[in-house]
């Protein structure tokens, strides 16, 4: 085994797991999860079947990883944020036919206590905001917060603020690492 699993730790057989991912108290991999290089499992997270997770994912405490989820490479999942994979559920009604997939690109952010709604895509090192709840696709390096979720500016790949508009053409550079980014007709890429 090459990577740490706490002792009250349950992966089922034919889970793939990374090398050096550290998988902590009480949590529990799905046999038909896989799971890339690098990641940190906190307490009690559930990783479902069939979840594929990229390399040096940090799943926080409380987190329930889905059927349908897909996470890839640096995402971050912040304390008992929540994903679901049935948009209308129903004790009564058996809906596992009915899945819907949600795809978080690299490098996004998942605030603590967000509520990620089944069938969307987060965009690349988007950030979402504590407690907002996502109910539709979410651009890159969009800022949401809210219920339900609204864009209320950009952020950089490290994780500030960058000085653009919402919409209309301009460009920025993020005070900590340098980078440029521009925004041309409401989509920001990073240029150097």
């Amino acid at each position: 085994m090459d990577y740490y699993k706490h002792h009250t730790a349950e992966v089922d057989e034919g889970a793939i797991i990374g090398k050096d991912c550290r998988i902590w108290h009480w949590v529990h991999i799905c046999s038909t999860a896989i799971i890339g290089e690098c990641c940190s499992f906190g307490q009690n997270v559930f990783i479902g079947d069939g979840v594929v997770i990229g390399g040096n994912v940090k799943v926080q405490n409380n987190v329930s990883v889905y059927e349908g989820v897909e996470l890839q490479d640096d995402v971050f999942c912040g304390p008992s944020m929540v994903f679901t994979n049935v948009y209308n559920p129903r004790s009564a009604v058996i809906r596992k036919d009915e899945y819907r997939k949600t795809l978080v690109k690299q490098g996004a952010t998942l605030g603590a206590n967000c509520t990620i709604v089944c069938g969307i895509e987060i965009g690349r090192y988007a950030f979402i905001g504590a407690g907002s709840v996502v109910n539709k696709n979410v651009p890159d390096y969009a800022l949401m917060v809210g219920v339900p979720a609204k864009q209320i500016g950009w952020m950089s790949e490290f994780g500030d603020k960058l000085d653009l508009p919402l919409h209309g053409s301009a460009e920025a550079v993020c005070s900590h690492s340098g980078s440029h980014y521009k925004l041309i007709d409401g989509k920001v890429s990073k240029t150097s």
